[in-house]
Parts: structure tokens; sequence; C-alpha cells
């Protein structure tokens, strides 16, 4: 993903989370996919390997698309929170993370 396409998904995960518009920890967005209201998920590139495995399948299980290229520190410097996991729940959000994370 091109540097500048970085920067212009961080910053919308930024507004997303003051949108509120964004659900993060483990067991939440974990549920959120489970019941379809994710429609998008970060997931740190630095995650453990289970907490990866487990987002991963349940992700291509439910369909839902999710992006692993972004460290924890960058994650958690673009929302303010400590977090390895973030689900996207509106649908406007979720198709602009997709264009953006996709591009070349």
């Amino acid at each position: 993903m091109p540097k500048n396409n970085q920067q212009a998904v961080l910053n919308l995960l930024g507004l997303a989370r003051r949108a509120g518009q964004l659900t993060s920890g483990e067991g939440i967005v974990l549920k959120n996919i489970q019941t379809n209201k994710a429609k998008f998920v970060f997931l740190a590139s630095d995650a453990g390997a289970a907490s990866a495995k487990k987002f991963t399948d349940k992700c291509n299980f439910y369909h839902v698309p999710f992006c692993q290229q972004f460290t924890r520190k960058q994650l958690s410097q673009a929302t303010g929170q400590a977090r390895t996991v973030f689900g996207v729940m509106q649908s406007g959000f979720a198709r602009k993370f997709e264009d953006l994370t996709t591009m070349e």
C-alpha cells in the first residue's frame, strides 16, 4: 500500500472512532463479526499468533474484509486506544477502508 494511502487509512480510522463507528477489544469485535455487525476489521500485524489466527479464520468464515498492514502502535496512535483489534461498524467507512487498503 502506498505511504499516502497508509496515512489516509490511519486518519480515517481516527475519524471513525470519533464518529462512534469503531469497536475495539477482542471479545466485542469477535461478537460483532459473528453477528454481522462488523463491516471491516483491523488486526494489528504484531498481534499474537493465536489471536491473529482466530480473527483471520472468523473474518474469512463470515466474509468480513480485514486489514493486517498496521502495527499495534500505529492503530493505537490513530485511535487513541491501545488495542490489537478494531471493528468498523458502518458500511460507508468499511467501503472506504476496503478501497484504500486494496489499492496497490
